[in-house]
């Protein structure tokens, strides 16, 4: 039987979660950010998909560094990739959907930013938690 009560796991789950939420927020937040300051004719799907797809390369990039302090760089960007990977789509989805379902999409402000955040932060935990406890591992 799986357990899911365990706080020390859910503990290292949420903090892997948070540090991929911060390496996609970068590349998620600041295309957005782009395209709100310097209007284009790309359409608001592209905007989003653009962002995803940058916030899973300063995600990947991020823990990458992280990974740095432990093991080579091969290893370290193999690690990021392979472990994460469903993790950090799962979070970005959420984010850009969430950021869809409140303002349109591709849009930022004081009020989508901590409803993004919590739901990029929410969608992936389980899947990390479960991670940790069935293989015994993590990212960080």
């Amino acid at each position: 039987m799986f357990n899911w009560h365990c706080k020390h796991t859910w503990k290292k789950a949420s903090v892997n979660t948070l540090w991929c939420l911060l390496g996609c927020s970068i590349g998620d937040f600041g295309t957005i950010y782009y395209f709100q300051v310097y209007p284009s004719d790309i359409s608001t799907f592209n905007i989003m998909f653009l962002a995803v797809i940058n916030g899973l390369i300063t995600s990947i990039i991020l823990e990458t560094i992280i990974l740095l302090k432990q093991m080579n760089f091969k290893r370290a960007l193999f690690t990021a990739l392979g472990m994460s990977l469903i993790s950090m789509i799962s979070m970005e989805v959420a984010m850009n959907f969430t950021d869809y379902l409140i303002t349109g999409g591709a849009i930022l402000n004081f009020t989508v930013i901590p409803i993004m955040l919590i739901a990029g932060f929410l969608t992936p935990l389980p899947y990390n938690y479960w991670r940790i406890k069935k293989f015994n591992k993590s990212c960080h």
